[in-house]
């Protein structure tokens, strides 16, 4: 860790970066008023958006990656879900972990990596607790994962330690449910925080002493949900409303802008991105680069 004035802000940076997603926490009252979780989304999202991004990669997270599979390397895919940043690196990749702790989804990508010619390796668990188990890769991708990690410093150095080549983290430039915002004082009359940010990642590894590059892009929307209606649904779950007042989120959706044409989920698809990437590191800094 560095000592003095550095490792004092590091703690800073930390503790601001829990207390921020601590107070995305739902209010008891608004959640005892429903039966379903606000938090889950439906699987199906998830492996549309890995097979339309596998189809087409594009992006600098796919870029960088790529880049780095030269000459072909190992991959590691950290909480990766149905395989958004791992499957399109299929080509030039010559061995697979992915780690993720639902295995309806890693099932998913085992389907998919296989049909691709790479039999992967599944460790059902969450980072960094299965660390050790994954094991060391070439490249180690993370996307759209950091928002759910309270405990951020141990996860990156997990990260850092992990990749032999280069490190490629995914992350929306604001916190992905800031979209939802409106809806929650329409909805609910509850006003909801907006942080943290991918600033916040930037300056914590910058504290830690990684060495990250990064870049600010948009992604392109794309169909997420197999209706409005089913768009629909999941917003009304995650504004904790009961299904009597799906016509009223409805109408709010088409009144922030969605286009019941073209479902896209309003957590990621066409939002700004930030990719951040740095390369190997030396292995006392990727040990602890802010323990002692």
């Amino acid at each position: 860790m560095r000592e003095g004035n550095g490792a004092a802000s590091l703690r800073s940076l930390l503790d601001r970066w829990r207390s921020d997603l601590a107070a995305w926490a739902i209010p008891d009252r608004v959640t005892a008023a429903v039966q379903e979780s606000p938090w889950v989304l439906p699987r199906e999202v998830f492996i549309r958006r890995a097979r339309r991004v596998a189809a087409a990669p594009s992006g600098p997270s796919y870029e960088r990656a790529r880049a780095a599979l030269d000459p072909p390397g190992s991959v590691l895919d950290v909480g990766s879900g149905a395989g958004t940043a791992s499957l399109p690196l299929l080509p030039w990749t010559t061995g697979l972990t992915a780690v993720d702790a639902d295995t309806g989804l890693l099932a998913e990508l085992a389907r998919q990596a296989a049909a691709g010619g790479v039999r992967p390796r599944l460790v059902t668990g969450r980072w960094p607790d299965v660390a050790a188990e994954a094991g060391d890769a070439d490249v180690v991708t993370c996307h759209h994962v950091l928002y759910n990690v309270p405990d951020l410093e141990p996860f990156l150095t997990a990260l850092a330690a992990a990749a032999r080549r280069l490190v490629v983290v995914e992350l929306t430039a604001v916190h992905p449910l800031t979209s939802l915002n409106p809806l929650w004082m329409r909805l609910q009359g509850l006003a909801r925080p907006d942080g943290p940010s991918a600033d916040d990642v930037l300056a914590i590894l910058a504290a830690m002493g990684l060495n990250a590059s990064s870049e600010r892009w948009r992604r392109r929307g794309g169909r997420d949900y197999a209706s409005f209606d089913e768009l629909t649904d999941v917003t009304r779950r995650r504004l904790c409303l009961p299904p009597e007042r799906a016509g009223e989120v409805a109408e709010a959706l088409t009144d922030l802008g969605v286009d019941p044409a073209h479902p896209v989920d309003l957590g990621s698809s066409g939002r700004d991105v930030v990719t951040i990437w740095w390369g190997r590191v030396p292995s006392d800094l990727a040990r602890g680069a802010s323990s002692g």
